[in-house]
């Protein structure tokens, strides 16, 4: 008898597929997009073999598509990660999420003394540095970097 070497898993009619995540990165783009309240299907795949990565992780999201703000969230933890859109079990759109060169509303700064973190005042960077990820506060000029970003709630 034949033994099977690859689990099969079944496509999703209508949704969205994150591919390519670092493995390191999945869980922290599932809690960003809020996905351990979605209330459908989430398949998360986590240390799968892949040609680009060595390993990588997977999420797939019943009935869900995400807008550009959430796709920027994405690109923060996962610059490489591909979205792919599907409908009908057929793929309508797919691209790489990319880095945007400001942000505004959903990251944090990182210094405690900024207006953002005192007063009731949406936060606001400019991207100085996509590939090492350094974003420059729009109110104080302090620098958050991948190691001390956090999300708003």
């Amino acid at each position: 008898m034949e033994s099977k070497k690859e689990m099969v898993v079944s496509a999703i009619e209508n949704g969205t597929v994150i591919d390519h995540i670092p493995t390191e990165s999945v869980y922290q783009v599932i809690r960003i997009l809020g996905l351990e309240k979605y209330k459908d299907e989430v398949l998360i795949g986590n240390y799968l073999d892949s040609g680009k990565l060595g390993k990588k992780g997977i999420v797939k999201i019943k009935n869900k598509y995400f807008s550009k703000e959430e796709v920027s969230k994405i690109a923060l933890v996962a610059p490489f990660a591909t979205i792919i859109n599907i409908e009908n079990y057929k793929v309508v759109d797919k691209f790489r999420a990319e880095i945007p060169d400001h942000i505004e509303n959903f990251v944090r700064c990182a210094n405690p003394k900024c207006i953002t973190n005192a007063e009731v005042v949406p936060t606001r960077f400019d991207v100085v540095d996509k590939e090492n990820l350094k974003l420059r506060c729009h109110y104080c000029e302090k620098f958050t970097t991948k190691e001390t970003m956090k999300f708003t709630e």
